[in-house]
C-alpha cells in the first residue's frame, strides 16, 4: 500500500531523514515513534504528499506521487489520504455534519451524496445524535470523533495521523485508539500513526522506531 525508498529531507544544514526505507500492507495499523526532533511528522507529510522529498520516492497503491504536478496531487490527497491531526481543526461555523461534509465536497460529490455519507460515518461513530451540533457544543473526544469521520468521508486507501489522541483524556483516548482498529475492520483503511503515546504504540500492528532520522533495526513484533 505504501512504499517509501531511500527518502531524504533538509531543512537548511539541518538533515532531518536519512535514506528512510519503509513499506505499510494494505489494513496494517501501524505506529511510529521517537523522540521529539527524530523527523516522525516530517516523514508523515512526505507520505501523505503534503511535503516533497529532496530525494527517494513515493508510492502509494502503486502509484508513484511523487511525480505528480501540484494539482493531480491535490486531487490525489482528496480521494486517497485522510489526515488526523492532535487538534480537530473544526471549522466552528458549521455543524458536525457540515464538517464531515466539506471534503466531498472538494471531491465534486453532490450534497445529498455527502450528506449519506456523511451520516453513515457519523452513525457509525456513535455520533449520529450530534451532527446538527456545533464544535463548541461537543465534547473533546466528540470533535476528535468527528474529525476522524472527516478524514473518512472519501473512503481514502490510507489516515494518517498525527498526535491524534494528543489532546485527550485517558477515557478518550482509549475510545480514540480502539476506533482505529473498528475502522480498519469495517473500511479496510490502513493507518499510519505518529504517536507519543506508548499505550497506543504497543496495541498496533506494527511500532517503527524513529531516531535522528534514521529508522532503528529494532521494530515491535506484529500485533
Amino acid at each position: 500500500m505504501i512504499r517509501l525508498e531511500n527518502i531524504t529531507k533538509s531543512f537548511g544544514s539541518l538533515q532531518v531523514l536519512r535514506g528512510i526505507d519503509l513499506q505499510v500492507g494494505r489494513g496494517e495499523v501501524v505506529s511510529i515513534v521517537g523522540p521529539s526532533g527524530a523527523g516522525k511528522t516530517t516523514l508523515l507529510q512526505i507520505m501523505g504528499t503534503l511535503d516533497a522529498p529532496d530525494s527517494g520516492s513515493v508510492c502509494i497503491d502503486g502509484i508513484q506521487v511523487d511525480r505528480m504536478k501540484e494539482r493531480e496531487l491535490s486531487a490525489f490527497r482528496n480521494r486517497h489520504i485522510g489526515f488526523v491531526f492532535q487538534f480537530h481543526q473544526l471549522l466552528p461555523e458549521f455543524t458536525a455534519l457540515e464538517n464531515v461534509m466539506i471534503p466531498a465536497f472538494i471531491a465534486g460529490k453532490r450534497e445529498t451524496e455527502a450528506r449519506s455519507a456523511a451520516l453513515e460515518i457519523l452513525e457509525f461513530m456513535g455520533l449520529a445524535d450530534r451532527a446538527g451540533h456545533k464544535p463548541n457544543e461537543l465534547s473533546g473526544g466528540e470533535k476528535q470523533r468527528v474529525a476522524v469521520a472527516r478524514a473518512l468521508i472519501n473512503r481514502p486507501a490510507v489516515v494518517l495521523a498525527d498526535e491524534p489522541s494528543g489532546s485527550l483524556d485517558s477515557h478518550n483516548k482509549a475510545e480514540l485508539h480502539q476506533l482505529f482498529f473498528d475502522l480498519r475492520d469495517r473500511f479496510g483503511q490502513t493507518f499510519v500513526i505518529v504517536t507519543h503515546d506508548e499505550t497506543l504504540a504497543r496495541i498496533t500492528d506494527r511500532t517503527i522506531h524513529l531516531k535522528d532520522g534514521a529508522i532503528s533495526p529494532s521494530e515491535a513484533p506484529t500485533r
